[in-house]
């Protein structure tokens, strides 16, 4: 499996956080040589003001975890 697709399963076990409160999150893709994921953020989550700390302290904390090399989480 690549880390591509280890990033994104993670991900999707961060998803019913968010869609708990009618959002949502979509693995767009990851930078290997920069480390840096880009989501899509969707429902609630896409107009929320608290959705940069949401990358940031929820999605970028949470998968840095496991994956150390993860340097960034931006939302395009």
């Amino acid at each position: 499996m690549s880390i591509k697709e280890e990033i994104a399963q993670s991900l999707e076990k961060l998803r019913p956080y968010l869609q708990r409160d009618g959002g949502d999150v979509e693995f767009v893709d990851y930078d290997v040589d920069q480390g840096i994921l880009k989501v899509k953020l969707m429902g609630s989550c896409a107009g929320c003001p608290y959705s940069q700390m949401t990358l940031s302290s929820g999605i970028k904390r949470t998968l840095q975890q496991e994956f150390p090399q993860l340097q960034d989480v931006q939302s395009v």
